[in-house]
């Protein structure tokens, strides 16, 4: 048996409570499903004690959590077809008023952009604070992270839009024919 390892990493002090869980039951699943120890501060401060792959997958759901996602949607991320992307809005804004912007582009009047990405590559999309993260699987969750960046770059949405569906249709062919993707 591998050497317990452990990891330390923060979290946004009001995600505190969604990690934990009502009576600590997202933190429990974390638990279960990683087979770690979830050690959870008021502050947001985390360690996660386990084997180190083990830690190293719970930290993950720990930071999907951190950056706005479901624990629902985090612990898709226990599913090895599951990746995780994060943008970092500071790459392309230079100012709280140009990342406002930002995030509005990404997300869209009452949320059609950022839907139209999820559900075209079947990924999951959080905007929050700073970042913009991206769970789904690995094979689209990188063409996503594509439109996203389309989208912080000053593409019109319609452009993001075409290119999802081509590249969508590219992904269908691929399944069909049994081809990697």
């Amino acid at each position: 048996m591998e050497e317990d390892y452990e990891q330390h990493l923060k979290i946004p002090k009001e995600r505190v409570a969604v990690l934990i869980g009502s009576k600590g039951k997202s933190k429990k699943e974390i638990e279960t499903a990683t087979k770690t120890k979830v050690q959870v501060g008021s502050e947001g401060d985390v360690t996660i004690k386990g084997e180190s792959f083990n830690t190293w997958m719970a930290s993950h759901l720990v930071k999907a959590i951190g950056r706005g996602f479901s624990p629902k949607n985090s612990m898709l991320l226990t599913d090895e077809d599951y990746g995780f992307e994060i943008v970092e809005l500071s790459d392309w804004a230079n100012n709280d008023k140009q990342m406002t912007r930002m995030k509005g582009r990404v997300i869209g009047a009452a949320g059609k952009s950022k839907d139209t990405i999820s559900e075209l590559m079947d990924c999951h999309i959080s905007v929050y604070g700073k970042t913009i993260g991206i769970i789904g699987p690995i094979n689209r969750i990188q063409i996503a992270r594509k439109a996203v960046e389309m989208l912080l770059g000053g593409a019109m949405h319609s452009t993001v839009y075409r290119m999802l569906e081509g590249e969508r249709k590219k992904l269908r062919r691929r399944e069909i024919l049994g081809g990697e993707v």
